[in-house]
């Protein structure tokens, strides 16, 4: 019976001994096999190498994956980061080539001055006056249907021809017959100008309008100086005073032939001074219409200078654009401009157009301010009829 319990003792003992490693020693008060040692060492080797196996990724330390991660992403970041600075800069430069956008352009103002003045009232009062008093007396009636000249009469008897009409005959039927003569040739010249011929009658009666414009390099900062010096020194408000703007504007211009590059020309006849100032008017707010603000004028003694918004785009002044308006008494002519000769030719007519014709000149050009910028792109745009020299 004691060693039936010894036994049963032993036995759980020996499963509570398995898993110790061998430096362990036994617990006390526990007896051990002698056959069970040479079984343990296996079972303890297999059950110490368990846990070095290769571990899976899921127990892999989560900084370790983060750092990875993270090392990644810095050597891609630093692979493009030089592309992305040229990408950038290629933008920068394209944005500044194009332009301010439209709000932009409309908070920076491209500056014009105008200087000039008209004098077609006094030149309509003037010829109509001369009229009057180189006119003559027309025919007038007389009773019973007869015709005689006033003021002359004449008492001599007329042939009837019908009941209620008659021709007199006598010492006013010379004087009809030259008013007659007079009368054809005046409708002779009408039907004449109607037709585009043309007649020594009637060219003193016309009246031209003619138009000048040329593009210059911004290079001739000196001739926006010239342009400000005369609109500030002249007298607008006589025909004098628009002769001297006629004339050293023309002058200015000659003196810059290298920087002009671009003209254009038109010429327009009219036949009352009436139609010659409607078309003059007309050119004058075309081209006032292309400035956003007008800086400097002088019109007809008015005067008035202001500072404009100066258009910082980071290039230097490209153009200038000048407009010279001329409306005189008579028949002008200036070529049609296709070179540097035809705009000299040009030039030299509008600057020998006398003073007593001159009905109204004016000059406009942009910019006026030396600091702004007429760009190539607003040049097209504003002035597309310019041809090259």
């Amino acid at each position: 019976m004691a060693a039936a319990a010894t036994a049963s003792l032993l036995e759980p003992t020996r499963f509570l001994s398995l898993p110790l490693p061998r430096s362990l020693p036994p617990r006390r008060g526990l007896l051990h096999l002698p056959n069970s040692s040479p079984l343990r060492a296996p079972r303890l080797r297999a059950q110490a190498t368990t846990p070095r196996l290769p571990s899976s990724p899921s127990s892999s330390s989560p900084h370790a994956l983060l750092s990875t991660l993270k090392q990644s992403l810095l050597d891609s970041l630093a692979a493009l980061k030089k592309p992305a600075l040229a990408l950038l800069l290629a933008g920068a430069l394209l944005a500044a080539a194009a332009g301010p956008g439209p709000d932009h352009h409309a908070a920076l103002a491209a500056s014009g001055g105008r200087v000039g003045g008209s004098a077609f009232s006094s030149s309509r009062s003037s010829s109509s006056s001369s009229r009057s008093s180189y006119g003559y007396t027309a025919p007038a009636p007389r009773m019973g249907g007869g015709y005689s000249s006033a003021p002359f009469y004449s008492a001599s008897p007329f042939v009837s021809v019908g009941p209620a009409f008659g021709i007199g005959f006598g010492g006013s039927g010379f004087l009809l017959t030259l008013v007659g003569f007079a009368a054809f040739l005046y409708l002779g010249g009408f039907l004449g100008d109607s037709a585009g011929g043309g007649s020594v009658l009637t060219d003193t009666q016309k009246t031209t309008v003619l138009k000048l414009q040329v593009g210059l390099l911004g290079l001739a900062r000196s001739f926006q100086k010239e342009l400000d010096q005369i609109a500030e020194k002249a007298d607008t408000s006589t025909p004098a005073g628009l002769s001297y703007v006629l004339t050293e504007t023309t002058l200015a211009l000659l003196r810059h032939p290298d920087c002009c590059i671009s003209a254009y020309s038109t010429v327009d006849v009219k036949r009352s001074i009436d139609d010659g100032e409607k078309r003059f008017n007309q050119l004058s707010i075309e081209e006032r219409g292309k400035f956003d603000e007008e800086t400097l004028v002088n019109v007809n003694s008015i005067k008035r200078q202001k500072a404009g918004n100066q258009r910082s785009s980071g290039f230097s002044n490209e153009y200038i654009v000048i407009t010279i308006l001329v409306a005189a008494e008579g028949v002008h002519k200036i070529p049609t401009i296709n070179s540097s000769s035809d705009l000299k030719t040009a030039l030299q007519t509008l600057g020998g157009v006398p003073s007593s014709k001159i009905l109204a000149v004016e000059v406009l050009w942009t910019p006026q301010n030396e600091n702004d910028t007429l760009s190539e792109r607003e040049l097209l745009e504003d002035y597309p009829l310019l041809r090259p020299l």
